[in-house]
């Protein structure tokens, strides 16, 4: 495995996650204040080489722009389509820890069949799936501690399934019923969980990734030894909060993972309208962040390097860029036709040839882990236990209805009172006009 650090590569060999460089950066000069002295020349270097502040690099004689198609970043992996390891990476996980990682995959693979045909039946608002993306997810959580905290984009709900938050939760929070964390505050697939250690997902776009940065800094100041990771889009980084986070968390050396879904598409934009450079991990060098670029359809090279990179932050107390190779199967949400700007081919290859989920059940069958008997039996449990769960959730009343004026402000303002009074004494007219037998009692 390499990572990029600045215009420097650094080498990881498989038996150790320690980084040896090939070439050191040249030491920074101490700060000067200005002086309207002339500068003393022995503060300077004896020999001819560039004292600029800004930049470390040496003096050429040669007027050449650098090409941006003169190289590009390789893509990591260790395992291929035919689920075969290549190179020497294997992490050698236990066979229990491999079959549960499938078993998560699979179990939200079906969750979100059975929730996205919910909403076209008009039982919930909205959904957005993880189809083809899901060894991004299960991959990077298999190699944290639970109180390493998650910032999601919103397609990273099976962080929150490795962390065994429950499925009857997941339906909860999508249908917004009492039982909901949020109180029906939030969108479907807005999760969210301090028990899980995975910050509540907000709509706008790269938003979560300078408060990200904010909390690595904390922990850093606290010296924790656990790390933040944050996940983001190709589609995000365009935004000027990831540009922002990037460079507060390399200037402040925090301990954040930023972990880029690049998945083709920013809904229906795709990558070659999105920038002109070698993907995001191109970005990394620029900021000054050991950087790679993964194949997300591995979730055994996602678990490596999402532990390689851990480690680095938690050693060095630095972040680290990771981009993760992947593509988005299903439409950006239920609100999209991804038919509109792709093809069914490009879709059909995706799914049918590489496919993180296949590529694991691959591995599994070839090394004797999994059987086609297992996968009949499994696949028709997972269905019972989405169902069941589905089941519970929709049958649950809708939170109460002052909990429409809570969990916002410590404090309500007294606009907001003035509103809540006024609500009830509307309700307490009219009630019977509204349908109040769903929404849970007060008291």
């Amino acid at each position: 495995m390499v990572l990029i650090h600045g215009l420097h590569r650094f080498a990881l060999p498989s038996s150790r996650w320690r980084l040896s460089p090939i070439a050191t950066p040249m030491c920074r000069q101490p700060h000067r204040r200005y002086s309207p002295e002339p500068p003393v020349a022995e503060h300077y270097a004896d020999d001819d080489t560039p004292q600029f502040l800004g930049a470390r690099a040496s003096f050429t004689s040669k007027l050449e722009f650098i090409d941006p198609s003169s190289s590009t970043i390789p893509v990591y992996r260790v395992m291929n389509r035919k689920g075969e390891i290549v190179g020497d990476d294997d992490p050698k996980l236990k066979p229990k820890t491999i079959i549960e990682m499938y078993l998560k995959m699979t179990l939200l693979n079906q969750m979100d069949r059975i929730m996205y045909e919910s909403q076209r039946q008009g039982r919930i608002s909205f959904y957005m799936t993880n189809y083809g993306e899901e060894a991004t997810h299960i991959g990077t959580a298999a190699a944290l501690n639970t109180d390493d905290l998650i910032f999601g984009q919103y397609r990273e709900a099976g962080v929150l399934m490795w962390r065994d938050y429950p499925l009857e939760m997941f339906m909860d929070q999508c249908y917004g019923n009492k039982d909901d964390l949020g109180q029906g505050h939030q969108m479907p697939v807005h999760y969210g969980s301090a028990r899980h250690g995975f910050a509540t997902i907000s709509s706008p776009l790269a938003t979560q990734m300078p408060q990200a940065v904010g909390v690595a800094y904390a922990y850093k100041l606290a010296k924790k030894s656990n790390v933040v990771v944050c996940f983001f889009g190709e589609g995000a980084s365009s935004e000027g909060d990831a540009h922002a986070a990037m460079n507060f968390a390399a200037t402040l050396d925090c301990p954040i993972v930023f972990l880029c879904r690049n998945n083709g598409y920013a809904i229906s934009t795709p990558t070659s309208e999105q920038y002109r450079s070698d993907g995001v991990a191109a970005r990394g060098p620029a900021y000054g962040m050991q950087t790679l670029r993964v194949d997300g359809n591995d979730v055994f090279a996602m678990y490596n390097v999402s532990r390689a990179a851990k480690e680095i932050c938690l050693r060095e107390n630095k972040p680290v860029l990771v981009e993760a190779m992947t593509y988005r199967i299903g439409h950006h949400s239920t609100s999209d036709d991804s038919s509109a700007y792709r093809s069914v081919d490009e879709v059909s290859y995706w799914d049918q040839t590489d496919h993180p989920i296949s590529r694991l059940r691959n591995y599994m069958l070839n090394n004797q882990l999994w059987s086609k008997d297992q996968e009949e039996v499994w696949k028709k449990k997972a269905r019972e236990k989405v169902m069941k769960a589905f089941a519970k959730s929709e049958a649950k009343r809708k939170p109460k209805v002052s909990h429409l004026f809570s969990n916002v402000y410590k404090e309500l303002p007294e606009n907001l009172e003035a509103q809540k009074s006024e609500l009830f004494e509307h309700l307490q007219v009219y009630g019977e006009h509204y349908n109040l037998d769903l929404y849970d009692k007060e008291g």
